[in-house]
């Protein structure tokens, strides 16, 4: 046992010693991230980023160097031969390991906010350079990324994605998005709450938007659809016993295009089992007031509780479902959040030009349960243009950004919905069986909320388009620039598939 033991620290004393030997064949020193540097004042450090932008002073030659924690002026001297013969050549956006010494900037040379006049970070600290390792050159860039990009043309900066995503902005966006995401999770998960992940590849079945679909190579003929959400699955989850489920959801749906959405979206997801409506508003307008106060405490909730309107109340003042109820409009960091309730259950379709007669279809989810004192009227199929739903939506400045309801837990409720929506019998059972099945298993009461986490960002950062906080997002019609997506396929996949294409004629 000792010679196993002796044996094991020689290896890790030989390991260390080439670890050594290696650093100083080839100068290399750990790395310091820019943010920390003001804690090595008169020490040589060495930093690792990209070149931000590089001015030539003749003589001296200042460069801004950029890593994901900040920025830092460095200054190339002439008595420094090997430092500033590179400092001479390399250009904007070229990858580099700096080394140098981190010094106090003379009092006048301090860098400040023009209009306030703090100091801006590292602005009192430079690096005099002692040595500059290229890493990897890069081209001139499509455009200038030290702007917010606003002056640049939207589907220039999506077809450079990866360029564009080193602004400024860009990485601000992202990060928030990361910072909400997991103040969500770290607060569910502190509430009792699992997170599970459902099926991407799932069954294509009519719940509003038109199915993203999979052809099958297995069993041509056959096809998966993308989820619109996680609905079946996490109700599924509530009749598992979990009780408590969330996720952070991709959701795909083939709508028709539209400015300010995307194909594929995120959603934050959740059901809770023995539950009524308050117990989830309740919940979710606590996490909301907290990512508010403790990720943004610049901004203000203009009244809390959130307030609450009825559909039909919101319809007569603000003839939308979706109010913007800010007493000023024209301060950014104003947040009016509210809760829309009582929603219609149905609503009539149009007339079938057939048969000319009309139906019924839901207004938000056919898995909602009515309002408790309307359930006769469900089971009976009368009044139904009366019947109000468990529904609940949380407004942000005239944007939905989050919905939800309490859900049929019964199959005979359920199956109601179905038939009042005109479905046969032999189609409910095609498409639905499966829940109706789960249902009768032994379901109990539950509900819950999904978030479109893209634009409760777009709106904590102040954004006009959610694109700007999804990091490799599509345009407005769904095209991938970077990728060049949708895109063709080979003729081999189609055979594989059992799939033939049909030219349309022109």
């Amino acid at each position: 046992m000792y010679l196993a033991q002796i044996y094991r620290c020689t290896i890790v004393i030989q390991y260390t010693i080439r670890q050594i030997l290696t650093i100083k064949k080839y100068n290399i020193m750990k790395r310091t991230y820019i943010k920390d540097l003001n804690n090595f004042i008169g020490k040589e450090i060495s930093i690792s980023g990209w070149v931000d932008i590089r001015r030539d002073h003749g003589k001296l030659i200042f460069i801004d160097f950029r890593d994901m924690s900040g920025k830092i002026q460095a200054v190339a001297l002439p008595s420094n031969k090997e430092a500033h013969e590179v400092a001479n050549r390399i250009r904007t956006e070229w990858v580099v390991r700096a080394t140098g010494i981190v010094n106090k900037r003379p009092e006048k040379m301090i860098s400040k906010n023009k209009e306030t006049g703090v100091i801006e970070p590292n602005g009192d600290i430079e690096i005099e350079l002692k040595n500059i390792d290229v890493l990897n050159e890069a081209v001139t860039p499509p455009f200038d990324i030290r702007s917010d990009g606003k002056e640049v043309g939207e589907e220039t900066r999506l077809k450079y994605r990866y360029i564009d995503l080193r602004r400024h902005r860009s990485q601000k966006n992202i990060r928030s998005r990361h910072r909400i995401v997991k103040h969500v999770r770290d607060m569910l998960d502190e509430n009792g709450f699992i997170e599970i992940e459902t099926p991407i590849l799932t069954k294509s079945t009519p719940e509003g938007a038109r199915d993203y679909v999979v052809p099958s190579r297995i069993e041509n003929g056959l096809f998966y659809a993308l989820p619109q959400s996680p609905q079946q699955y996490k109700q599924l989850l509530m009749v598992a016993g979990f009780e408590k489920y969330f996720q952070i959801a991709r959701c795909f749906r083939d709508e028709d295009t539209r400015s300010d959405r995307q194909p594929e979206f995120t959603q934050m997801d959740l059901e809770m089992s023995f539950v009524d409506r308050e117990d989830v508003m309740a919940l979710n307008e606590k996490m909301l007031i907290e990512i508010v106060t403790k990720q943004f405490p610049e901004k203000k909730i203009q009244a809390i509780p959130f307030p609450r309107i009825t559909y039909k109340d919101s319809m007569d003042k603000y003839k939308t479902d979706r109010p913007d109820i800010r007493n000023d409009k024209n301060d950014p960091d104003l947040l009016a959040f509210c809760w829309v309730i009582d929603f219609p259950f149905f609503e009539k379709t149009d007339e079938d030009p057939l048969t000319g007669r009309s139906g019924w279809t839901f207004t938000h989810n056919p898995f909602s349960a009515p309002k408790p004192e309307f359930m006769s009227s469900l089971m009976k199929q009368e009044n139904i243009g009366d019947i109000l739903t468990t529904q609940y939506d949380v407004v942000l400045n005239g944007f939905e950004i989050g919905g939800g309801s309490i859900r049929n837990h019964t199959p005979a409720a359920l199956q109601k919905v179905f038939e009042i929506m005109g479905y046969p019998k032999e189609q409910i059972e095609k498409n639905f069986g499966h829940m109706l099945h789960a249902l009768g298993s032994g379901a109990p009461p539950h509900g819950g909320i999904a978030w479109g986490i893209d634009r409760l960002v777009t709106l904590m950062n102040n954004e006009s388009s959610i694109r700007e906080v999804i990091a490799f997002a599509k345009t407005g019609e769904g095209k991938d620039l970077m990728m060049d997506a949708p895109s063709e396929i080979s003729e081999k996949q189609f055979r594989e598939l059992g799939i033939e294409i049909k030219k349309k004629h022109k």
